[in-house]
């Protein structure tokens, strides 16, 4: 283990993987988020009612076709780079507390002085409620900044009543609706953290299971001898395969809360697309049905999958540097430090 590893602690490399991850991909796939907010707040009554090629089109025709991909990349950087090195620090630390409850001494201890208790992994529901909590700490620390990023990323800049920056949409939201205005959609936002929750459930636990079927198949054919299944390198195939099956299958499942919060925070929301959640979904309902609640999910698909692949990519490749400390940690002291993300024994 060197110097450097041993100063950084498990946590602080995930904020550091997750931050570095959410602004490669975030740069990655930025014009797609464009398009997929612009298909999410159009009405199947609108005039203007066009498809994403056509959007893609009207973006790239423009005198300054860069800055109207990249429209609104600021909050959007902000808010993508700090959600992902936020939410996983704090995932870190629930996942090991978890872990170390789990672990904790019971009366059973005592049966024979010495004796060791088999140490507990953890579940995908205990990944589930360590996402779900850590999503609600980033929903609530910045929602003022998604709802400058949808608003700017739904207009043209120099259109009438466009935010011409971050800074000057920040000044007019305060101006015209207070602070309230920056807490737009929140609470579809929270009931949306089970989106997150639902790809950790599927990617934490299907990542042990293809580290343990790796350490086995090394372990029968003598390439290294039988050990702890946590050392064993996920791959970046498998990353791919993994990360992006666990994506489509929460965004499939959760993809309409993303359409109500669009609308929601876009401008003039509630003369255009009802009051509150119940308004807007009875609205998208009654005018769009079931297919209103899933505008831009082929596109938010194609813009997700590049953006998971990125993430997780740099994430699993930016914590591996640190993983000899962790596992001479959790051997060390057994549960009650553990790393958070190789911590499924």
């Amino acid at each position: 283990m060197t110097d450097n590893q041993a100063r950084f602690s498990p946590a602080l490399v995930e904020t550091i993987a997750g931050l570095s991850a959410g602004t490669v991909s975030t740069l990655a796939v930025h014009p797609l988020d464009v398009i997929k907010t612009r298909l999410q707040i159009q009405r199947n009554s609108s005039p203007s009612h066009v498809r994403a090629f056509g959007i893609l089109k009207s973006l790239v025709a423009n005198d300054r076709p860069i800055q109207s991909l990249y429209r609104g990349l600021t909050p959007n950087l902000i808010g993508n780079a700090g959600s992902w090195a936020i939410f996983f620090y704090f995932k870190s630390i629930v996942e090991a507390q978890l872990l170390a409850f789990h672990n904790r001494p019971t009366s059973d201890f005592s049966l024979q002085e010495g004796a060791s208790q088999a140490l507990k992994g953890l579940t995908p529901f205990d990944y589930f409620l360590a996402s779900g909590i850590s999503g609600a700490i980033i929903t609530v620390s910045t929602n003022p900044i998604w709802v400058l990023k949808t608003r700017m990323l739904s207009s043209d800049k120099g259109t009438a009543g466009a935010y011409e920056s971050m800074g000057h949409g920040a000044s007019q939201l305060w101006k015209t609706e207070g602070w309230r205005g920056f807490y737009r959609g929140v609470g579809v936002s929270l009931l949306g953290n089970s989106h997150g929750a639902v790809q950790f459930a599927v990617y934490e636990p299907a990542k042990n299971i293809w580290r343990k079927y790796l350490a086995k198949e090394h372990q029968l054919s003598g390439k290294t001898p039988a050990g702890d299944h946590r050392q064993e390198k996920l791959g970046n195939t498998a990353t791919l395969v993994i990360s992006g099956s666990a994506k489509i299958m929460a965004g499939t499942v959760t993809y309409p809360y993303q359409v109500i919060r669009s609308r929601l925070q876009t401008y003039h929301a509630d003369e255009r697309f009802g009051k509150g959640i119940l308004g807007v979904a009875t609205k998208v309902w009654r005018d769009e049905g079931w297919k209103g609640f899933y505008k831009g999910l082929g596109t938010n698909i194609v813009r997700v999958l590049p953006a998971t692949w990125v993430t997780f990519l740099v994430y699993e490749n930016s914590e591996a540097f640190d993983q000899p400390k962790k596992i001479s940690t959790l051997n060390n002291v057994g549960a009650t430090k553990p790393s958070a993300v190789y911590s499924q024994l």
